[in-house]
């Protein structure tokens, strides 16, 4: 991604109507015959639900929430610096149940990372310790975590908007009330957003590797992410990164373990951990024979 932050065009799926038999695209139904308006068949009625599904959903390059109902395009773009970014939207479309999911649940469990004023994590929590999770793709392993672990309450942090409303509407469906989901930058977030100690754990599952040497630069796992991120940590708080990009460990251990309020938990890199689902991604790389290194560091007291 370019130091100037792109605007993600994110649009919904429109479904198309169905082609009457017999009719051609363009054609005009026939008319009512002399007794009356008949009732619509059943090709009729697909047609007339098409086009007010396509009705109720933004054109492309339209904003997605006019209203502010739901993840905001770029929130904090106009009232923070621009710097080179660890992330890049991806376009692509949000369906139609992804976007109710938004609509209906943003409002409730969703945030804009805007960094202009700070959430009470207990009481956005409900007063459960909180895990913030800096990338989670679709949210699969996100809901599995939260159900396994529903004490702890999981803050994801993305900027795929199919994404956000996949994992909300994971979360209503499977009666999950401990997952949040926070919209835009996570170094915001953590600066700007987060108070001193006020998190149980950091995940960041699968950053993307940013493989070319002149993108290096871009990588998340920075000594200056993973100190400000410290400061975050309450005593004793879990840091777990994953990824399968061999060169990437190895600057994640480099960079972990020469920040002096961490300890590493294990001699070098660790086993996967039960509590950390297998992914969809993950399962691809290693069919590619791919290696994926877990680490696990923990908050110094």
């Amino acid at each position: 991604m370019s130091e100037n932050p792109a605007t993600p065009e994110t649009h919904v799926a429109q479904p198309e109507a169905p082609e009457a038999d017999g009719m051609e695209a363009g054609a005009q139904a026939p008319a009512a015959t002399a007794t009356g308006p008949q009732p619509p068949t059943a090709q009729e009625a697909a047609r007339l639900g098409a086009t007010a599904a396509s009705a109720a959903v933004p054109r492309r390059g339209e904003p997605m929430f006019p209203d502010g109902t739901g993840p905001a395009a770029d929130p904090a773009g106009s009232h923070h610096e621009r710097r080179i970014r660890s992330f890049q939207p991806r376009r692509s479309r949000v369906s139609p149940s992804q976007a109710d999911a938004l609509r209906r649940l943003w409002p409730k469990w969703g945030r804009d990372i805007d960094g202009l004023s700070r959430i009470d994590l207990d009481a956005f929590f409900e007063g459960r310790p909180v895990v913030l999770e800096i990338g989670f793709g679709m949210g699969e392993a996100t809901a599995q975590m939260a159900a396994a672990d529903p004490d702890t309450g999981i803050l994801g942090c993305d900027v795929h908007t199919p994404g956000q409303g996949n994992l909300l509407g994971l979360a209503e469906r499977n009666g999950l009330s401990n997952i949040r989901v926070a919209n835009g930058d996570a170094i915001i977030l953590l600066r700007e957003m987060l108070a001193p100690a006020s998190l149980a754990g950091l995940r960041v599952f699968f950053p993307d590797p940013w493989p070319k040497k002149r993108h290096h630069k871009r990588r998340l796992i920075q000594p200056e992410f993973v100190a400000l991120a410290s400061t975050r940590l309450a005593p004793g708080a879990l840091v777990h990164c994953a990824t399968d990009w061999e060169p990437y460990a190895e600057q994640m251990l480099e960079v972990l373990s020469a920040e002096p309020t961490l300890e590493n938990l294990h001699p070098s890199y660790a086993p996967r951990p039960d509590f950390r689902p297998l992914t969809k991604f993950e399962g691809q790389g290693l069919d590619k024979g791919h290696v994926v290194h877990d680490l696990i560091f923990r908050r110094r007291g």
